[in-house]
């Protein structure tokens, strides 16, 4: 076997990368029987960072569940055929690519999604999972919204949390600033619903597309160009049959919707990436048209944490990277930590080419990514991926007197809880050593060796 999935060969999809997952050692298999209440979330949680899970077995429902396959970036960087750190920039070459020459989807009458069509379409049919023990109820969190431009007919993707509270009815979460949002506030004002597809277990290339930061994906660009660059060949969506826009082909289920307009029920609390419930409020509303599924689907669930840190923060790095290093000289890397939630915390890395620019490069940063709230630069000698090197250089050559540039009442991102109508402060650390960097400032080396050509005992 190939030792990563060919991504550019056609059939790539969810069962491709469980397949792979399973054959790498990187897959558990649960086959006791589970409850998709709390009992799914706690058992996968076990396992959260390190293997991907899929249960075949849940309590009530005909279909398996599936998680994991974002939270380990060695394994997804497996799956995509490069090495871990090369990931971002992967991401970071597939906007560029698209940017430069998108390529259009390709649009067909009938996919794998959409081989058995329920009857009458019932969410209460599907394993959606309630996670977290204080959640409002089951929640789909990893699916694709696609909607088009009510203007310009222009697709977008994204991803978005979505309480099942009946059969046919779902509320969800549009956050200030999306590009959904801007739809669907134009459609509700000439007194229309927004029609929308939900694909859920879709291949990474799609979801790694629906992350991307828009700063980088204008609300005028079609998202799903990006997905085909990282395949190397146009994505195939599917025609709807209740609704005038496509879901994704090789998904393995499709739910075809619409966000009703002037309407608010309830939605949350929900278990969100800061480690913090969202509270319950009046949020938007779904009406379920129709389902759709391949004959033996794996419904796909994400547990809000490290998969997210990973899925969004690696291309939030590809994106803070690529606009920094137009505006800031010697960027060498970022890493949106997990500690941060992948949305709140950076670590730079600069080579010093003049004193000065990793001033620029806190400021730059923090605009590139406006959910950031702290920026920590440091120099090329220091391991941003490492927690304990980062630390060591805030502790010898970070200085509280002179060393913190600090932002007060920027924009932020509403799912943290220290911001406040909207707003927060922002502050950024020089983590650095003065340029040139005096000799006190030089770390102890020792001789690189392979230790492969030595005899040990009692080495594990």
């Amino acid at each position: 076997m190939n030792k990563s999935i060919p991504i550019k060969q056609e059939g790539f999809d969810l069962q491709a990368c469980i397949k792979f997952l399973q054959q790498s050692k990187s897959l558990v298999t649960v086959e006791d029987m589970v409850s998709a209440k709390h009992e799914l979330a706690g058992v996968a949680r076990k396992f959260e960072g390190k293997q991907a899970v899929l249960f075949n077995n849940v309590d009530g429902y005909e279909y398996p569940v599936f998680t994991g396959l974002y939270w380990n970036r060695h394994a997804l960087a497996k799956i995509f055929g490069c090495p871990v750190e090369k990931l971002s920039l992967l991401f970071s070459e597939a906007v560029a690519a698209w940017q430069k020459d998108p390529v259009a989807p390709v649009v067909l009458e009938h996919g794998p999604a959409t081989e058995v069509v329920m009857e009458t379409p019932n969410l209460e049919k599907l394993p959606i999972p309630t996670h977290a023990l204080g959640d409002g109820g089951p929640y789909i969190d990893c699916s694709v919204v696609i909607a088009k431009d009510p203007d310009t007919g222009v697709r977008n993707l994204s991803i978005h949390r979505m309480m099942v509270t009946g059969a046919r009815r779902m509320t969800m979460l549009m956050d200030v600033g999306r590009h959904l949002r801007d739809y669907y506030e134009r459609a509700e004002r000439r007194g229309k619903p927004l029609e929308i597809t939900i694909s859920n277990g879709i291949d990474p290339s799609v979801y790694i597309a629906a992350v991307v930061p828009g700063s980088a994906a204008p609300i005028n660009t079609d998202e799903l160009g990006i997905a085909s660059a990282l395949l190397g060949r146009p994505v195939e969506l599917v025609k709807a049959r209740t609704v005038d826009v496509e879901g994704v082909a090789n998904a393995q289920f499709i739910i075809e919707a619409e966000i009703l307009p002037n309407i608010r029920e309830d939605e949350g609390p929900f278990g969100e990436v800061a480690g913090y419930y969202a509270k319950r409020d009046k949020r938007w509303v779904v009406n379920i048209k129709s389902i759709s599924h391949r004959k033996s689907p794996i419904y796909h669930t994400l547990l809000p944490g490290k998969e997210v840190f990973n899925s969004v923060g690696l291309m939030g790095e590809a994106n803070i990277y690529n606009l920094v290093s137009r505006q800031v000289p010697g960027i060498k890397g970022v890493y949106l930590s997990h500690g941060g939630g992948g949305f709140y915390h950076a670590v730079v890395q600069i080579k010093k080419v003049y004193e000065g620019t990793q001033r620029n490069a806190i400021l730059a940063t923090l605009a590139a990514f406006p959910p950031l709230k702290q920026v920590i630069v440091v120099d090329d000698d220091v391991d941003i991926y490492d927690a304990e090197d980062v630390e060591w250089a805030m502790c010898t050559r970070f200085n509280p007197a002179s060393d913190i540039v600090l932002i007060n009442n920027a924009f932020g991102h509403e799912l943290n809880p220290v911001t406040k109508n909207g707003l927060t402060a922002k502050v950024g650390f020089d983590a650095t050593a003065h340029y040139p960097m005096p000799k006190e400032y030089e770390r102890v080396k020792f001789q690189a060796v392979d230790i492969a050509k030595y005899q040990l005992h009692g080495h594990a």
